[in-house]
């Protein structure tokens, strides 16, 4: 092994994973010469175009459509003989994930970085060895090395679970038929979306979450909201239930057995998908040989340039900690970028956008009220309902709210929430102006396109308290 090691072709960058960060670390530097190796196990571009964002989204967008059918009367189209072909739904979806394959193929070889398939892991410091689908192996070594190996679905320790083979947002993507009814588990960004998804296919699904309220870190009225929409979508809600075991097989015939507010329960299904969260790929990769640390969680210990404890070794994106979202991950890609050139940029301090993709969409951008009042946070605030945004009204999508959040000693945006139709674009454009350092006002009383969804800032930011003196 050492003669081996001693042999290791060498690198200026070396990335283990091809996901958000690291393929565009990769890319840019290749095209300013440098000598860059991509290591990737399974998934080119990493999950978001395969097997995650992307591809769920696609999904979303179809049952979307099949929701648009099943209101046809509504907009005076007659419906007849609507069927469902999910074996359709999902090519569609996979052949835009083909078309991502082919674009990622042509970025590298448009950079010049060099793009390995096979399963790597460190065997020395800076330095991985990789098993190639052939058996054959590869010794290499990097002068800096970037570990961005993702996160996977966690799957919870409960008696039969893994008994059961059940799906994950992996194999959900890829069903061929509709479920008869499906059992979710877990209610957070993964659980809520495609449920909604599959119950607007056709099936019967029941969500089941260990917490009082979906969403259960946001604001009261995001998690009405939101069980709101799951009674109009028809989606049954087993909140505060713990599942205790799992009996079956998911496909065929599924029983969990649950203790929910001090009481035992059996829910049936006929499908089981499993959306608790994700545990980071760190096992297994040889981290200890490579000096790298890990977190009590499992994740890679980086600091605020996220470099990790080993010298010219980096983590990016979610096996790093950084929050679970491939814009940052992006963002962790120009945090390296810069500090490997010696300009400092550090991830504290940064905005973290996000948006669930149910219909309508959940976006927020900077503080809730909980969040708030944790920190003793003084603010003002201004809310309304979409229904007064009169272009929902022309969309017949009124459900939802607008909420923003403004400082008591100035005009500054502290945060906004937005529960409707459109409301990760609408987000983005106030996340803009916190960026600018603008005040509300200049929302408010900016002249606004009629009828569009942007055009409700001017009620929402008009009806802001004015600062008490």
């Amino acid at each position: 092994m050492n003669e081996k090691i001693s042999n290791a072709r060498e690198y200026d960058l070396v990335v283990l994973g091809s996901g958000e960060g690291g393929k565009y670390l990769a890319w840019t530097l290749a095209k300013q010469g440098k000598h860059v190796l991509v290591i990737e196990r399974k998934y080119i571009g990493g999950s978001c175009p395969n097997i995650a964002c992307l591809p769920s989204k696609n999904i979303v967008h179809s049952a979307k459509v099949a929701s648009y059918f099943e209101r046809s009367e509504e907009f005076g189209i007659t419906k007849d003989n609507v069927k469902i072909d999910m074996s359709a739904v999902r090519d569609r979806k996979r052949k835009m994930v083909d078309g991502l394959i082919d674009m990622h193929l042509n970025n590298y070889k448009g950079s010049g970085a060099e793009l390995l398939i096979g399963s790597g892991c460190f065997v020395a410091p800076k330095t991985l060895e990789v098993t190639l689908p052939d058996g054959g192996t590869r010794m290499v070594r990097g002068t800096n090395v970037v570990i961005g190996t993702g996160t996977h679905a966690t799957l919870p320790n409960i008696a039969g679970l893994a008994d059961s083979k059940p799906l994950t947002h992996i194999e959900a993507l890829e069903l061929d038929h509709v479920p008869e009814h499906l059992l979710v588990l877990g209610g957070g960004y993964v659980g809520l979306e495609l449920a909604q998804a599959m119950r607007r296919f056709g099936s019967r699904v029941t969500v089941i979450d260990k917490n009082p309220r979906l969403a259960h870190r946001e604001d009261e009225d995001v998690s009405q909201a939101l069980q709101q929409l799951c009674k109009d979508e028809g989606i049954d809600l087993a909140m505060n239930a713990d599942v205790t075991s799992v009996e079956g097989k998911s496909g065929e015939s599924v029983k969990l057995r649950l203790v929910q507010d001090g009481s035992e329960k059996i829910l049936k299904g006929t499908h089981l998908l499993v959306a608790t969260g994700r545990t980071p790929n760190t096992a297994r990769i040889g981290l200890d040989l490579a000096g790298v640390g890990l977190t009590d969680h499992g994740y890679i210990k980086v600091n605020e340039r996220l470099q990790t404890t080993a010298p010219d070794v980096w983590a990016i994106g979610d096996c790093a900690g950084s929050p679970h979202f491939t814009h940052i991950s992006f963002d962790d890609f120009r945090v390296i970028r810069d500090n490997l050139v010696g300009r400092p940029r550090v991830t504290t301090g940064r905005q973290v956008p996000f948006c669930m993709f149910t219909d309508p969409e959940l976006a927020r951008v900077g503080l809730s009220e909980t969040e708030a009042k944790a920190k003793g946070v003084a603010y003002r605030v201004a809310k309304i309902p979409m229904v007064a945004v009169l272009r929902t009204r022309t969309l017949s999508e009124t459900r939802g709210f607008m909420k923003a959040l403004i400082d008591t000693e100035s005009d500054r945006i502290l945060g906004f929430t937005a529960f409707g139709v459109g409301a990760g674009e609408i987000m983005g454009s106030v996340q803009i102006a916190m960026i600018a350092g603008l005040p509300y006002t200049a929302l408010r009383d900016a002249v606004l396109t009629h009828p569009t969804l942007l055009e409700g800032f001017i009620p929402l930011f008009s009806s802001v308290p004015p600062i008490s003196r």
